[in-house]
């Protein structure tokens, strides 16, 4: 699902024009990327944690010049899925093989 499927169904479910609705999500996406540049969190109940995660400097391979490199500590952006929503993906998706 793209983000114009969200904005398709969306506005088809709340009778709202499509135009108000991407400026809503692009709004609610700009909030969670700003939130978490300046080291903020955002926890949404019932759906999910956008979180901060830190990564520990480790030691890599550049394997077309066969030496070690050192690749710092860094900042990643996270999603945790609220144990709801886990819940009722592992209930109502089928596994894949």
């Amino acid at each position: 699902m793209t983000k114009a499927d969200i904005v398709a169904n969306i506005s088809e479910k709340l009778g709202m024009e499509k135009g108000d609705v991407q400026a809503t999500i692009e709004s609610f996406m700009d909030e969670v990327k700003t939130s978490l540049e300046s080291g903020d969190n955002v926890y949404l109940r019932g759906f999910g944690s956008f979180v901060v995660k830190t990564r520990a400097e480790k030691t890599g391979r550049n394997i077309s010049k066969n030496t070690t490199i050192k690749i710092p500590a860094h900042n990643i952006p996270a999603f945790k899925p609220a144990k709801i929503f886990v819940e009722g993906v592992k209930s109502n998706v089928e596994v894949k093989e």
